[in-house]
């Protein structure tokens, strides 16, 4: 029996084809954050673009237009003094640029009117200037060129009627001014009354400071002295007022006397 050997054609082993994945390129850390770096730099130039255009708009509506300008001129705490006048005096541009509106000049230009005594001048935004003044509150009057002198509290006249004033005492002093210490001490007095008292004085005479005596309605004198223990002396005064006579000396309150 005879082998028959088969042949077989000697062929290499096939290769396997292996796919590799493709690795694409990393990123480069340095390169992304210089991208970064960029895009926040230019975000932060518009950004200071943007700031400098708002700020610059804003200065020009403030200052050179008159979008916030003034508006209206509102005066409180006038009676005496009439509002038209204050309004003229204050000079008020009208629609100047609130933020360019000098308050103090305004308020030294007012407080040159005789019958104010203070002003304060405010901002009311968007488009107010209000004017606030108090007015000067007379105490007494006296004689004088061209009529009838009203005095306030410091010693001011500043103001002068043609008809002798109702329900004021009258001055006689050699001389009336505020720098004068004999008016300093007779206008302290006066303040220093109680109200019910002051009422009653028609006539205010003193020749020191110290020296300061009055008359009332019903013709009595009354001696006062200085403007010390103004209380003590009007309840000494009121007791002294119920037993007759003409003179009433209160100055020293301890040693009343009655003649």
């Amino acid at each position: 029996m005879v082998r028959q050997e088969s042949t077989r054609s000697a062929r290499p082993p096939a290769r396997r084809e292996t796919t590799r994945p493709v690795r694409g390129r990393r990123p480069d850390p340095r390169r992304e954050s210089v991208a970064v770096a960029r895009s926040r730099g230019v975000r932060r130039r518009w950004i200071a673009v943007l700031t400098v255009l708002t700020v610059a708009a804003l200065v020009y509506l403030l200052y050179f237009t008159s979008f916030l300008g003034v508006g209206s001129v509102e005066v409180t705490g006038a009676s005496t003094v009439p509002a038209a006048e204050i309004r003229a005096a204050a000079a008020v541009p009208d629609q100047r640029p609130m933020l360019l509106v000098d308050t103090d000049e305004i308020a030294d230009r007012v407080n040159k009117l005789p019958g104010v005594a203070s002003v304060d001048v405010s901002r009311s935004w968007p488009s107010t200037i209000e004017i606030t003044v108090t007015e000067r509150t007379p105490v007494a009057f006296f004689g004088g060129p061209g009529g009838f002198h009203l005095v306030d509290a410091a010693g001011f006249d500043y103001k002068t009627l043609s008809a002798k004033p109702a329900g004021l005492p009258e001055l006689t002093l050699a001389r009336t001014a505020a720098d004068d210490p004999v008016t300093r001490s007779v206008l302290a007095v006066l303040t220093s009354l109680p109200p019910e008292l002051r009422a009653e004085i028609t006539l205010v005479r003193a020749r020191t400071p110290g020296g300061v005596e009055f008359t009332l309605r019903n013709g009595k004198v009354v001696r006062w002295g200085d403007a010390g223990g103004p209380d003590r002396k009007a309840k000494v005064l009121a007791v002294l007022l119920t037993r007759p006579g003409h003179v009433y000396d209160v100055a020293s309150p301890e040693l009343p006397t009655v003649s």
